[in-house]
């Protein structure tokens, strides 16, 4: 499947976060990603994620997070983050979890994707996001 580059040479890439503390998964996430004109942040520990999300500037166009890692929660990264910058377009992962792990909790990802998931979904989902 080909997949279209959203980003023209003469506009700033646009930042993707990507939190999850699988290694693997992070060098996947930036193989997927960069070639699309993306610039890739990867972060192992979700902690150092949000010390970064907090004085981004300007913050990432998508934060994708995985949900279960050991110092904190996806659902709590998400909170965290949506604390600072409300509006924030936000990617849920899990291999552990289905959606409705945030149906009663008041801050909620924009969009769930559960591992394992078709490099085209996690793709199309990212680029829409940075759109909007």
């Amino acid at each position: 499947m080909a997949v279209k580059k959203i980003n023209q040479s003469d506009q700033p890439a646009a930042t993707i976060f990507v939190v999850d503390d699988e290694p693997m998964l992070l060098e996947m996430a930036a193989m997927i990603l960069a070639p699309l004109q993306f610039r890739v942040r990867t972060f192992r520990d979700p902690q150092t994620a949000l010390a970064e999300f907090s004085k981004a500037n300007p913050r990432p166009a998508v934060l994708v997070t995985d949900y279960a890692m050991h110092s904190m929660t996806g659902m709590d990264l998400i909170r965290e983050c949506r604390r600072i910058q409300p509006e924030q377009k936000i990617v849920l992962l899990s291999g552990t979890v289905d959606e409705s792990i945030y149906n009663n909790a008041e801050a909620k990802p924009d969009h769930f994707l559960a591992k394992p998931y078709q490099v085209s979904d996690f793709v199309n989902l990212v680029q829409s996001l940075a759109k909007e």
